[in-house]
């Protein structure tokens, strides 16, 4: 591989205008085809396995085109004044609601106890996710319908098409993120051009990536959330590769190697990390199928869509506009052949000082970050999830507006109502109406409405009303107790189908990380040649995302500092989060493992000192994993201005994980560990040596087959000259 990436970078850094031609032609077709063969996200709630699945198939049987598998919305009508709301203002409104497609029926208004407050049913002929309803169009609608109410009524829209319809990207956080990451790239790599090079890649991959999530869009079933996820996933991880990719290739520049072969050896070392680093990351989105749930495997398969067009476009672009700009990327001082505008003294980099004070004592630092870690890790043992929840959504959102007055007016539990079908041809209407009673004395039940039955007869409806709202922390033991006590009947409805999935992933989860966790160390024992370093690997990572879902629930679940995220309560961590999160933070986290241990591991190589190997890979990564992950950080705060929960939730988090990882876990827990073990980091059975592929992750000089006496093997032992004083 190192031979045919070398190959890639020269080529491409010599004619860099067909790597550019190249990319606009696969863009054209990529834009094209998406045009004109790519779908839209849809969102798809049928979870084999789930409970509530066995009465929502019997519903759509029973109730062929009304609705009532759960494709409805809600019409809240309130005067905000007080006064009663008259049967001739809801006329009107009710006549524009009927005339909206797909709508079959409007149930008679439900009013509130001073009739301020009138809540319509508005049932649909066709699932949330039909393409005429999804996207916001069904949403939109409906609003057209209630634009005509009276200027003095407050209209807002509730129920299972609003709460369901994906909120707008906002971007101006992300916006604000990418900025302020461009600023942190140009103090680092000291030019507008060099910093600017690593955001235009990004972009350029991401935009590939946008035709293929369509495409994808088109064969499956693609969450609403996913293209949003990926985007973010693939816009900080792409920045990060081109920022690695650039940096190396400025070394050999400054050690006097030529533009075009600078190009190619950066790319056979720094881009095979990034392949490798890549290929982990995919391998983790790869165990989100594992869930079982429809919505993970569309955000795995996304995000991989844009893992692997960002880093195609590192492996192309970067070197191509390396051999365009050529000198250009440096600054501009240097390339004249100027003196610095201050002179200052020779010094060891500061990676290097901090991890030469590391490995002196590493027992003290060792156990000063785990309890730091450990600490933040506790508030997670408390999490709590459900998928989601409209009291979580803007103030000013009409979702939220219709939560609220329906819980003012109707109580919560109106915003969460349990639907019971009963086999009406096994029981009779006898037994209908004992399950209606038998629901009504169940505790937390307020009020029991219908029965509704089927056109066919075969099976009736009853509406179970609790005394909380769906996201309520009783909701699961709630639908236990319907399910024991209500023999013969199917608890379903959307409420009870999002609290099966929270209980499902949860009793899920050990499963993806399973997986995740033992491919991963596969794949770095057989980079690295050593048995205890994945198993290190895993265990720092672990302690980085379980510190992570501490914060996220210490901040969403117990409302520490909700006034920074825009939040006004506090809420349970979206189901979506754990298996999710884990999954993308354990690929970015082997990144950055990835670029350490293979600087560790050629030194360890040259030199076979375990605790100088340790100083001079810290040195040598120190200054490029610090901005990548600065940036990285940046980019996903950014996206933690999201109105979406799930994308706020782990905007937060993965921001939260990546710097630690970037600081507590790279620069104190591994240098530490790594010292404490000396050559016992490099252990592998010689059975397992031989089972295992053999896989480089960066190859030395040596390897690359330049001579010893080559100006880049040259510059690499004066680094290691000027080190050895630091690590005396």
């Amino acid at each position: 591989m190192s031979r045919f990436l070398h190959r890639l970078g020269r080529s491409t850094a010599a004619h860099p205008w067909r790597a550019l031609a190249a990319w606009v032609l696969i863009a054209v077709v990529a834009v094209t085809t998406a045009g004109a063969f790519g779908g839209t996200p849809q969102d798809n709630f049928d979870v084999e396995g789930a409970p509530a699945l066995a009465g929502i198939e019997s519903l759509r049987e029973n109730f062929p085109g009304s609705g009532a598998a759960g494709s409805s919305a809600q019409v809240v009508v309130h005067d905000p004044d007080g006064g009663e709301v008259g049967d001739a203002q809801l006329s009107d409104l009710i006549a524009g609601l009927a005339d909206v497609e797909h709508v079959t029926s409007i149930a008679p208004p439900r009013w509130s106890d001073d009739r301020d407050t009138a809540l319509l049913h508005v049932v649909f002929d066709v699932p949330v996710t039909h393409p005429d309803l999804a996207s916001g169009l069904g949403v939109e609608a409906l609003q057209d319908a209630v634009s005509t109410a009276d200027d003095g009524l407050q209209v807002e829209l509730g129920g299972e098409l609003p709460n369901t319809s994906a909120e707008a990207v906002q971007g101006t956080g992300e916006i604000a993120g990418v900025l302020l990451a461009l600023v942190l790239m140009v103090f680092v790599l000291g030019t507008v051009v060099a910093a600017g090079l690593p955001l235009l890649v990004a972009l350029a991959g991401l935009g590939i990536s946008v035709a293929g999530v369509t495409l994808l869009a088109a064969v499956t079933d693609v969450s609403t959330t996913a293209p949003t996820v990926a985007m973010m996933v693939g816009l900080g991880v792409g920045i990060d590769y081109a920022l690695l990719l650039i940096t190396r290739h400025l070394e050999y520049v400054r050690a006097g190697v030529p533009i075009p072969e600078a190009a190619g050896r950066a790319t056979a070392t720094a881009g095979r990390s990034v392949v490798f680093a890549a290929a982990i990351v995919l391998v983790s989105l790869m165990g989100l199928p594992l869930a079982g749930l429809p919505t993970y495997s569309s955000f795995g398969f996304a995000t991989g869509i844009a893992v692997v067009s960002v880093a195609a476009a590192t492996l192309t672009l970067v070197p191509a506009f390396c051999g365009l700009l050529g000198r250009r990327l440096l600054p501009r001082r240097e390339r004249r052949g100027l003196p610095p505008r201050r002179s200052r003294p020779v010094r060891e980099p500061l990676s290097a000082r901090w991890a030469a004070a590391v490995t002196r004592r590493p027992v003290p630092w060792a156990l000063a970050a785990l309890l730091l870690m450990a600490t933040l890790a506790l508030p997670a043992l408390d999490m709590r999830t459900f998928p989601r929840d409209v009291s979580n959504n803007a103030n000013d959102s009409t979702t939220r507006q219709a939560f609220d007055i329906v819980t003012a007016e109707f109580g919560a539990g109106a915003n969460g109502p349990i639907t019971v079908v009963v086999d009406r041809a096994a029981v009779g209407d006898a037994g209908v109406a004992a399950a209606a009673a038998r629901l009504s004395d169940v505790h937390d039940v307020v009020a029991v409405t219908g029965p509704v039955v089927s056109p066919d007869g075969q099976v009736a409806v009853l509406t179970a009303e609790p005394a909380f709202g769906p996201a309520d922390e009783r909701t699961p033991e709630l639908l236990e107790r319907l399910r024991a006590q209500v023999d013969g009947a199917e608890i379903t409805g959307n409420t009870a189908m999002l609290s099966d999935i929270s209980v499902m992933l949860s009793e899920r989860m050990w499963l993806v990380v399973g997986f995740v966790v033992a491919v991963s160390m596969l794949l770095l024992a057989a980079m690295f040649r050593s048995a205890v370093v994945p198993l290190k690997a895993a265990a720092l990572n672990l302690l980085s995302i379980g510190a992570a879902y501490g914060v996220v629930t210490a901040v969403f679940q117990w409302g520490w500092a909700t006034d920074l995220v825009g939040l006004d309560h506090a809420m349970p961590v979206s189901s979506w989060l754990p298996i999710l999160m884990f999954a993308i933070l354990f690929g970015l986290s082997m990144d950055y493992e990835v670029f350490l241990l293979s600087r560790i591991r050629e030194h360890w190589l040259r030199s076979g000192d375990a605790r100088a190997s340790v100083v001079r890979g810290v040195a040598g990564t120190g200054r490029v994993i610090s901005t990548a992950a600065a940036v990285m950080v940046v980019v996903f705060l950014g996206f933690a201005t999201e109105s979406d929960l799930v994308v706020r939730q782990l905007g937060l988090g993965m921001a939260v994980a990546v710097l630690l990882d970037a600081t507590v876990v790279r620069m104190i827990l591994v240098p530490a560990t790594m010292t404490l073990l000396g050559r016992g980091s490099w252990w592998l059975p010689a059975w397992l040596d031989r089972l295992l592929p053999t896989i480089e992750a960066e190859v030395t000089d040596e390897i690359r087959g330049d001579g010893p006496g080559s100006r880049a093997s040259a510059a690499g032992r004066r680094r290691d000259e000027e080190l050895e004083g630091v690590v005396g």
